[in-house]
């Protein structure tokens, strides 16, 4: 597959340096009208940020998107598949329900929903679920209550029902998010260890571009794995209050980059470095010295004793947010026999 959905999503995003914590989610996506490259209804599923599955109304099927997939019984893809088109009838329903909710009788309308648990290195759980409606937060699933929060004044009368004694939806996926969703977390991890525990360290490029009066220093932090990393540019061994972090971005093999800017005026006496701390790196993250003689310094792990300054820092702990982010969007399907598609189909109401 491999499209890219220009849809604003709700992402999990890992970010602890020192963590051996895991996540699964998915993503379901419907949307009002074909056209603009995207097919009507898809889905993916990601271990970490590794994409594990995708279905989608043009392909018809579920299919495995990393070699350790194919571990899975030989069952779990014809059942995920049925599963799948039940979601993709119940999301094309949800999207025309939301449209009229807004009195939107046409145009190009997109409705959400992502997924998933995490098992940190500390052995705790937690799960998360939330909608989204044309980029914007709908409403999504208090863990702590078990109860819908509505973000949109048109996500209540979901919210409400599905928060009835009656229905109970709430309750359900928090069990399955803790228990479940744990168990298949747990069976991936394990088929896809070597993959998704490897650990390759970075390499760093700093550089300086004159901006007028000013210097723009780029620090390109490339070729780590896994996704989760701390970067940032310093001044005389104290932090730049203010710098430009990109996204971290996936490269073709697997592993991944981002980018740190800083605009400064530099003055003699002054060094700045740019700072770069990794799980790969063990307790001696790099501390890459620009120095405005040489415009362009690439630093690798192996060389580091004899070119940048290493700083003994102290771990820092793991933790973990929810954020919405404006992002490409892949979208398409998710696994499991008796997993996620199962839980989807059997707990997701119409809207």
């Amino acid at each position: 597959m491999g499209k890219m959905f220009p849809l604003v999503v709700l992402l999990l995003h890992v970010s602890a340096v020192y963590s051996d914590s895991h996540s699964l989610r998915y993503y379901m996506t419907a949307v009002s009208a074909p056209g603009s490259g995207l097919p009507e209804y898809s889905e993916v599923g990601y271990v970490d940020d590794r994409e594990i599955v995708n279905y989608n109304s043009e392909s018809g099927g579920v299919k495995p998107n990393v070699k350790w997939m194919e571990k899975v019984d030989p069952g779990y893809w014809e059942h995920n598949t049925q599963n799948a088109k039940v979601n993709e009838a119940v999301f094309r329903y949800n999207v025309r329900t939301v449209m009229s909710r807004f009195n939107q009788t046409g145009g190009f309308h997109s409705f959400q929903l992502m997924y998933g648990c995490e098992r940190r290195d500390d052995g705790g759980v937690t799960g998360y679920e939330q909608y989204g409606y044309d980029g914007g937060e709908f409403m999504s699933l208090d863990t702590q209550t078990g109860t819908y929060i509505p973000t949109m004044s048109e996500a209540q009368i979901t919210a409400q029902r599905w928060n009835s004694r009656e229905v109970q939806v709430g309750e359900r996926n928090k069990n399955y998010l803790e228990t479940e969703c744990i168990d298949w977390l747990k069976k991936h991890v394990e088929n896809g260890r070597e993959d998704l525990e490897r650990r390759v360290q970075p390499q760093v490029k700093v550089s300086g571009q004159k901006k007028g009066d000013t210097m723009m220093l780029h620090c390109q932090v490339y070729g780590f794995h896994p996704r989760a990393v701390h970067v940032k540019w310093m001044k005389n061994g104290d932090d730049v209050p203010d710098y430009e972090t990109t996204r971290t971005l996936p490269n073709p093999d697997g592993t991944y980059q981002i980018r740190v800017s800083a605009e400064v005026i530099p003055k003699e006496g002054e060094s700045y470095s740019c700072y770069v701390d990794h799980s790969s790196l063990g307790n001696e993250p790099l501390n890459v010295v620009w120095e405005p003689s040489n415009p362009s310094v690439w630093v690798t792990p192996v060389v580091v004793a004899v070119v940048v300054i290493i700083l003994l820092a102290a771990a820092i702990g793991g933790f973990v947010l929810y954020r919405r982010k404006k992002a490409d969007y892949t979208a398409t399907s998710s696994p499991s026999c008796v997993s996620a598609f199962k839980w989807i189909s059997f707990r997701h109401f119409v809207i």
